[in-house]
């Protein structure tokens, strides 16, 4: 019966000395939760624009960063709907 031993393991086989998280079953990301996670933090750094600042210095860190966040979401969106076709 050695030809039962031979079979062909998953492709997705995930070792756990590479992936403690494999041990226990689970082994992912959490990419809708990112994208809403990275709009959400987007948002929050456009609304902390309202303020009492003095210098413009923490307003163009915050658009900055914002603007960021919102660059690389869409990058990831569009790398998302496009990745079928590579």
């Amino acid at each position: 019966m050695a030809g039962k031993e031979l079979e062909k393991r998953p492709a997705t086989t995930v070792s756990p000395h590479d992936e403690p998280s494999a041990e226990w079953g689970w082994h992912g990301g959490f990419p809708r939760g990112t994208r809403i996670a990275g709009w959400f933090t987007a948002a929050v750094m456009f609304l902390m624009l309202i303020g009492n600042h003095v210098g413009e210095t923490e307003n163009l860190w915050l658009i900055g960063i914002g603007v960021a966040i919102v660059v690389a979401l869409i990058a990831d969106l569009v790398r998302s709907r496009t990745a079928w076709r590579r």
